[in-house]
């Protein structure tokens, strides 16, 4: 998790797991919908589902990525997003 207050404006919080496989990748996608959607929160948009290489679920305060390993070493947000701060928990 990184704290992305201080970086820019489009979330706070930018959540980045990765899962083996496609499969995977959906299995933990539905997840964090359903546990989420317990709690009132619906993602204003889902994109890349399907393929489920790369699953972005935006929720406004903060948005969740799901890779697979190779787009995870391929994007390498966490070098883009380096001056973000690391989020404790």
């Amino acid at each position: 998790m990184l704290d992305l207050r201080d970086v820019t404006t489009f979330t706070d919080t930018l959540i980045i797991c990765s899962g083996a496989n496609s499969r995977q990748n959906q299995a933990i996608s539905n997840e964090i919908e359903q546990q989420l959607k317990e709690h009132g929160d619906i993602p204003s948009s889902v994109e890349g589902y399907t393929n489920a290489e790369w699953v972005l679920m935006d929720y406004g305060d903060y948005v969740v990525n799901i890779f697979s390993e190779k787009a995870r070493a391929y994007y390498d947000l966490e070098r883009l997003w380096r001056d973000a701060k690391p989020v404790k928990y």
